[in-house]
């Protein structure tokens, strides 16, 4: 088959890779599409720490070609997503049904070979029916569970205000998470304006953009000078994950769910208003529940099939596989903004 693969650190090639081989409990997907991750490109271009040749990519979409003679739940010619994380359901924490926190987990795009490939070997375990949703849609439901994981995590209630802070990927398909659970005040922060007038266009009721305005007195005025109820962090950014707990009202909450690709150093009275204000202040990691994949799996796929979340319109770029390296190379200058990108092969 071909594939993207990464055989050092920012060196991304197309070339001939050998075809995946199924086994008992697994099936072969044929990949339609898949997403660049937030997380792909600063592993892929500068600190990649798994095995290396690898091929990345874990938001994916396909028709199994083949199975193995124990998956009994699925059919060829069968439309599908998957769950990346592959839980080794024998330590203290998958048996309590807390996969995210496994102890010795592995997971598609990196420590096994992902879908920036023509074909995928999945356990049959992960796979996830998407019936007749589009595929590129449907590439976008494992960043749609991440961020109802950080959404139902939270528990936010009818009249809350919520900041979300970073409206990329992940920030606008939580501020349509918010609307569908009843939240009607939803403040969008990010120094983009174009990612801004996206999260507008989704349902967020205020934006700020912290390079025009002061964000915590812009907060102050909106809030009546308490702060937000609950500050969801999507930015991955240490500057608002400092943010966060400045902007939060007493008694209120703090969801970190953007990754931290460096230290996070906090200034004294932010530090201080996790205590002084008896914050809640809890992280989501990854997106899964029991029954594996969980709830925010199969809520994806219910509410993205009958079209109640808008995903196709969140697609900025699309890249053939055999231009991977383009597209990587496109992200890495900075030179173009972008919202979702797929490759699709």
């Amino acid at each position: 088959m071909k594939a993207g693969v990464l055989f050092k650190t920012g060196d991304i090639r197309y070339v001939d890779f050998d075809d995946p081989v199924c086994d008992d409990d697994s099936v072969i997907v044929k990949v339609k599409a898949c997403g660049i991750c937030g997380s792909d490109p600063p592993r892929m271009l500068r600190h990649w720490k798994y095995p290396m040749p690898a091929i990345a990519g874990h938001e994916f979409s396909g028709v199994i070609v083949e199975k193995g003679r124990n998956v009994l739940t699925h059919e060829v010619n069968e439309r599908v997503s998957a769950a990346p994380f592959i839980p080794c359901n024998q330590c203290y924490y998958c048996k309590s049904g807390i996969y995210a926190m496994c102890d010795h987990y592995g997971m598609l795009g990196s420590k096994t070979y992902g879908a920036f490939a023509e074909y995928i070997k999945v356990p049959a375990a992960n796979l996830v029916k998407i019936y007749d949703m589009d595929f590129e849609e449907a590439a976008m439901i494992e960043p749609l569970a991440v961020a109802a994981h950080g959404v139902l995590g939270i528990e936010p209630l009818l009249g809350d205000t919520v900041a979300v802070m970073g409206a990329g990927i992940i920030g606008q398909l939580t501020i349509q998470w918010l609307k569908i659970v009843g939240v009607n005040h939803i403040i969008a922060v990010d120094i983009s304006d174009r990612k801004l007038e996206t999260a507008k266009n989704l349902g967020a009721n205020y934006l700020i953009n912290p390079s025009k305005a002061d964000l915590i007195q812009s907060i102050m005025e909106i809030t009546d000078n308490l702060g937000v109820d609950i500050a969801m962090e999507c930015a991955g950014s240490k500057i608002t994950e400092e943010q966060c707990l400045l902007i939060t009202k007493k008694k209120g909450k703090v969801a970190y769910i953007g990754i931290a690709h460096s230290d996070v150093l906090l200034k004294e009275n932010a530090f201080e208003g996790i205590f002084r204000k008896e914050l809640t202040v809890k992280g989501y990691f990854n997106s899964y529940s029991a029954p594996f994949p969980g709830k925010e799996w199969s809520m994806s796929v219910e509410y993205a099939k009958k079209g109640k979340l808008a995903l196709k319109q969140l697609i900025s770029h699309r890249y053939p596989l055999s231009e991977i390296k383009q597209a990587f190379a496109m992200i890495g200058s900075g030179k173009e903004e972008y919202n979702k990108m797929l490759i699709i092969p």
